[in-house]
């Protein structure tokens, strides 16, 4: 075996799945007077590699090449046909200096077609859609994708660069998290290389970064991607980002930052429904080879309410217990295999965690909103949390109504019935629900 893929193969077994694909699996290997260059497509990912894994690819490298040594470079291999014994090689350009596609880091396991689109997630699907189709037009550009952690922004994300590439192989798509947009303006301060910094976004096409709150605090930082975000726009560049929660809510994002924002379009992801839960269940069994019966997807989706993580998670512990076993995936199974996990998730979300989450929310004394007084500031926060519970944990009505001091399940079941009806005709109400829901799903 070569020493690249046995070296890979070892970091796949050691590193989380999303972190080879994205830093890992772009790299390029060849072979250069006895040592190891690794290429990579840009200098996002050369400069990612450089400090997060080369000191352990070296060490792998040693094991398995004893004495290789190893660089990381921009560009891609040389193939050059084998000259006459009695004929020099030509001299190599320098990797800098060769003209190569390029690569870009997006994740090409992630498209629409294995993406399970609900209501949840309904109008994120379609704006990241057109936006693959027609990057760089006005009505959305830049498009902002946000919602609670594991509902799905990286993958539609991911979705739409690939589908850029798709409908024109020469796009320029590069993916960054903030954190690494962050570390690399830095090191370029450190080492005087700005302007070769900035360079990098004349020659892209999509620009797709990943949560963007971390960028909250960090006002050199704000300023550079402000600078660049105009730049991006002005050339009609398309721009993707995904943040946990509405822009404007994040503390420590510059008013002017938060207005650039909101210039194109903004959509958010909601967990998923119920109905959604199990077809994300059923999907991601069959990627992993695992016949599931549908009880068995809808007992996880019940189970499961928070976010498509959590269900993977679930999926990943249960099929791999099967296989281990030798046993088939049955509710009796499933119930054993799972009940830590479920455990866990009641604990997560309680009832009591719902009524402070509500009251904070509407700063409100917890007890003023579990007391008596029907007063509309209070009832309606009262009936939230109900409703809230109700979604949201697997206790009963009457279960419910004595944690709000006692009262009758029929006052539940019209607490969540009311919600219901009016968050179909009240804009600010379904906001809140949302909001909440986000916040408890964390």
């Amino acid at each position: 075996m070569h020493v690249w893929p046995a070296c890979l193969q070892r970091l796949e077994t050691e590193l989380p799945q999303d972190e080879v694909s994205m830093w890992l699996k772009p790299l390029q290997a060849d072979r250069r007077d006895g040592g190891l260059v690794l290429y990579a497509p840009n200098a996002f990912v050369r400069d990612e590699v450089q400090s997060r894994f080369l000191e352990r690819i070296r060490e792998l490298v040693r094991h398995f090449d004893d004495g290789a040594e190893v660089v990381v470079d921009i560009g891609a291999p040389r193939r050059i046909a084998a000259a006459p014994a009695n004929q020099a090689l030509p001299a190599r350009p320098a990797p800098a200096a060769v003209v190569e596609p390029f690569h870009g880091n997006v994740d090409p396991h992630y498209s629409f077609d294995n993406f399970v689109e609900g209501r949840s997630n309904q109008l994120a699907r379609a704006a990241a859609w057109h936006a693959a189709q027609k990057p760089g037009e006005r009505t959305h550009n830049p498009l902002l994708l946000y919602g609670g952690t594991g509902l799905g922004k990286t993958h539609l994300m991911f979705a739409a660069g690939n589908e850029m590439r798709r409908l024109n192989p020469a796009a320029r798509v590069l993916y960054l998290r903030s954190n690494t947009f962050y570390d690399a303006f830095f090191r370029s301060l450190q080492e005087k290389t700005t302007d070769q910094f900035k360079r990098q976004f004349q020659k892209i096409d999509a620009l797709l970064i990943d949560d963007i709150q971390f960028f909250a605090g960090k006002d050199r930082t704000q300023e550079e991607f402000f600078h660049t975000f105009n730049a991006l726009f002005e050339g009609r560049q398309q721009i993707i980002m995904t943040c946990d929660r509405y822009p404007r809510e994040v503390d420590g994002l510059e008013p002017r930052l938060k207005s650039r924002l909101g210039w194109g379009l903004s959509v958010a992801i909601d967990p998923p429904d119920f109905e959604t839960r199990a077809q994300i269940v059923l999907s991601k069994a069959r990627e992993r080879g695992a016949v599931l019966p549908d009880e068995v997807a809808q007992l996880i989706a019940k189970k499961m309410r928070s976010n498509v993580r959590e269900l993977e998670g679930a999926i990943n512990k249960l099929t791999a217990q099967a296989g281990l076993l030798g046993r088939p995936v049955t509710m009796e199974f499933a119930q054993e295999t799972l009940r830590d996990l479920w455990r866990a998730q009641q604990q997560a979300i309680s009832i009591a965690n719902i009524q402070k989450a509500v009251a904070d929310y509407y700063g409100l004394q917890l007890r003023e909103m579990l007391g008596k007084k029907r007063t509309r500031s209070l009832a309606r926060p009262r009936q939230v949390a109900m409703a809230l519970a109700k979604e949201l944990t697997e206790h009963s009505l009457p279960e419910i109504g004595v944690a709000f001091d006692g009262r009758d399940h029929t006052t539940v079941l019209h607490a969540c019935r009311q919600i219901r009806t009016l968050m179909e005709s009240d804009g600010n109400l379904h906001e809140d629900w949302d909001k909440l829901i986000r916040k408890l799903s964390e």
